[in-house]
């Protein structure tokens, strides 16, 4: 209980400091994070467990539950995505060949890794050791990704596709839910192949998707833009490198776009995504001073290098495929973004791979 109001003053404070010298957005930007961090670790909603679960024992619970999140964050984004279109902004990424390869590697290094973006952050908060070394080099790995992001799409890309914009809210809404239906019929059906008659709503899941979902649209709200994880990752990564003299934003194709070039110059604390970010750290930590739910399997040394080595694919596939199941699913479907469906087709095909390695080395 101790740790719990002192985290909770910590955490009052800090909002304190942001609403007072950074912006009022800023301040409920972590509020907003610390809910999501909350819910995540407290629900333990995994979307890497989520499709694993699937894929290994049939059980489509967790998926299940995805959709409804997206379901419920597509009924409130779409419309006022196509009623603020100035004022709001989709989650929008080309579809290319960056896109194909590093949503196919995300997939397979997420359930090596045992944790996508939001996961990797979530578990750090609540001391899960592999997870808390994964985060650094997932930063370093996103910063290298944007790095080289310029040459990726060199090799193919068009403009990015967004639904709302093309087809209408009404058109965009149908598309949106049939592609949820399809999966979701899908899901049953592969859950029906196991022989074992298991349910396909998980309460303590359902109301998870809930309160994330709603969460998600109260972001976009105040931020003018879609929940996302990785960016704030490789801006970490790319302070850092400035700072060291190890590269010049201004010959780099991303870091030199105007908008890149000035958050790289700019306090961390005024950076959306990483403000949020550390907020789902801090929610994660305080579920973890009040359950102490931070205990994982020991692991090997082999087990260890490989988990770091997908840590770091992590980070830099997430950059070249334009987000990770937040940044390109979540916000990227509920938004309606096109690439966000390709998004979600490469990367469970690199799932279905990556639980075999997982298997392999033993996890």
């Amino acid at each position: 209980m101790n740790n719990r109001l002192a985290l909770t003053l910590v955490f009052v404070v800090f909002t304190g400091f942001l609403f007072w010298f950074v912006s009022v957005r800023q301040s409920l930007l972590f509020i907003v994070g610390i809910g999501l961090g909350a819910v995540l670790a407290g629900a333990r909603f995994g979307f890497t467990t989520g499709w694993r679960n699937l894929i290994e024992q049939r059980d489509a619970s967790g998926v299940f539950a995805q959709l409804l999140l997206l379901a419920i964050a597509a009924a409130f984004s779409m419309p006022l995505l196509a009623s603020f279109p100035t004022e709001l902004s989709a989650a929008l990424g080309p579809p290319s060949i960056s896109l194909l390869v590093g949503a196919l590697v995300f997939g397979g290094a997420m359930q090596i890794a045992d944790g996508c973006g939001s996961g990797t952050l979530y578990k750090a908060g609540l001391g899960i050791p592999l997870n808390m070394a994964i985060l650094p080099v997932f930063a370093l790995g996103s910063f290298l990704g944007s790095a080289h992001l310029g040459w990726w799409l060199e090799l193919g890309h068009v403009q990015p596709v967004g639904l709302v914009e093309e087809v209408g809210l009404s058109g965009a809404l149908g598309l949106t839910y049939l592609g949820l239906v399809v999966i979701g019929v899908a899901a049953w059906w592969w859950s029906k192949t196991s022989g074992v008659s298991r349910s396909l709503f998980n309460k303590t899941l359902i109301m998870g998707a809930v309160l994330i979902a709603g969460l998600a649209v109260l972001n976009l709200v105040i931020a003018g833009q879609p929940w996302g994880v990785v960016y704030g990752f490789g801006l970490w990564g790319a302070k850092i490198a400035q700072a060291g003299n190890l590269f010049d934003p201004a010959s780099n194709a991303f870091w030199s776009q105007p908008v890149n070039a000035t958050t790289l110059q700019q306090s961390v604390f005024l950076d959306i995504t990483s403000i949020t970010n550390i907020g789902i750290l801090a929610g994660a930590l305080w579920i973890f001073s009040r359950k102490q739910s931070g205990k994982s399997n020991k692991l090997n040394s082999q087990q260890w290098m490989v988990g770091i080595i997908a840590g770091f694919l992590l980070g830099y596939s997430s950059r070249l495929a334009f987000g990770c199941n937040v940044g390109a699913m979540v916000s990227g479907i509920s938004t309606g973004s096109l690439h966000g469906w390709i998004w979600v087709v490469m990367a469970f095909l690199g799932s279905l791979m990556g639980v075999r390695v997982r298997r392999y080395f033993g996890y």
